[in-house]
């Protein structure tokens, strides 16, 4: 467990998700960390936009299932005006579309709910390192991914920026 040096403030995080029940529960995991605290909430996309500005989070974790906007239409709007607050995505969707989706939005992990007991509180502590955080069958779904492209065009560049930009961190 990392514990929170003394001269530094726990980072702050925005909940998105349209379940009560669920950022609830969520908050209930990330307050008992010395290093986290949960600074706002929001029931849909629009609002977690909304707060953000306000509260100008260090971190905003982020369901994709939401109205209003998506967790990834709200991921790229926050990647836009807040760029210094880094986006968790948090999903029941174990799919690899939504994975790369989310990673070309600015998010730098994705966490599924099915284990966010064990993973979100180290996704955070990776984000505020500014570390990718992504559950090991995503490396698998970025590795097949990028094999599958490189397969049929060998000169075409095979990475966009931002991939490359994970896969060194991933590697790392």
């Amino acid at each position: 467990m990392t514990t929170n040096p003394e001269n530094r403030a726990p980072a702050r995080i925005l909940l998105g998700d349209d379940h009560a029940l669920v950022r609830r529960g969520l908050r209930l995991i990330l307050d008992n960390e010395p290093d986290l605290t949960v600074v706002a909430e929001a029931g849909d996309g629009a609002e977690a936009v909304e707060q953000v500005k306000i509260h100008q989070p260090d971190i905003a974790i982020l369901d994709i299932a939401m109205p209003r906007l998506t967790g990834l239409q709200a991921a790229r709007e926050i990647s836009r005006i807040a760029p210094q607050t880094r986006v968790l995505i948090l999903t029941m969707y174990d799919n690899e579309q939504y994975v790369i989706e989310a990673l070309q939005a600015g998010a730098v992990g994705y966490v599924l709910k099915s284990v966010a007991d064990r993973d979100l509180v180290e996704a955070c502590r990776a984000a505020m390192r500014n570390e990718p955080f992504l559950y090991p069958g995503a490396v698998s779904t970025l590795i097949r991914n990028l094999l599958n492209r490189t397969r049929g065009n060998r000169s075409a560049k095979i990475l966009t920026e931002r991939e490359e930009e994970i896969l060194k961190l991933v590697a790392e």
